[in-house]
């Protein structure tokens, strides 16, 4: 109530002190606590609201990185199978050497095949513990999915270097070491 209007209120004996006390207590009790739930329903929306931000942000990462996963899986099969579908038999008397990483490898190839792995037609390509000649078309196709797989590619030079003071003497290909 205005002051004005309590005042005519009380000259006219239409209202009494406690009553108009009570009132006034009733008001600011109202003011009070709609303040209070005001600050703290905004507070916790606030909360509520960042909660379900994080919550979204943590979703989408753990979706990435299933997805980074299964791309990865498909890749690693289709290398699989590139490798199963196109090895080509390798029994034979002649050792190949080869590198694969820090270690010396011998796998034993046929003549043929000793000569095309050295002139770059054929490569070598690691399926899980076993070492598989393959095709270079197929080889450079599983190299574009994964290097790794790949442990032999020679690729013939072109262009001989021009500072190159041996360029004179050729090594013959059929030299064995």
């Amino acid at each position: 109530m205005s002051n004005a209007f309590r005042d005519q209120l009380l000259k006219a004996g239409l209202a009494d002190a406690k009553k108009v006390k009570k009132v006034k207590k009733e008001k600011h009790q109202q003011k009070t606590q709609a303040g209070k739930h005001a600050v703290l329903n905004n507070d916790a929306l606030t909360l509520a609201q960042q909660a379900k931000a994080e919550q979204v942000a943590r979703d989408k990462e753990l979706n990435r990185k299933k997805q980074a996963e299964l791309a990865q899986k498909a890749i690693a099969a289709q290398v699989k199978q590139m490798i199963e579908t196109n090895a080509i038999t390798s029994k034979g008397e002649l050792g190949f050497n080869f590198v694969d990483g820090k270690l010396v490898k011998k796998l034993y190839v046929s003549n043929k095949l000793h000569d095309e792995l050295s002139r770059g037609l054929v490569a070598i390509a690691r399926q899980a513990e076993q070492y598989c000649v393959i095709p270079s078309q197929v080889a450079e196709k599983i190299m574009q999915r994964d290097a790794n797989s790949i442990v032999l590619l020679n690729t013939k030079q072109q262009q001989p270097d021009e500072d190159d003071p041996y360029a004179d003497y050729q090594i013959p290909d059929d030299l064995m070491w």
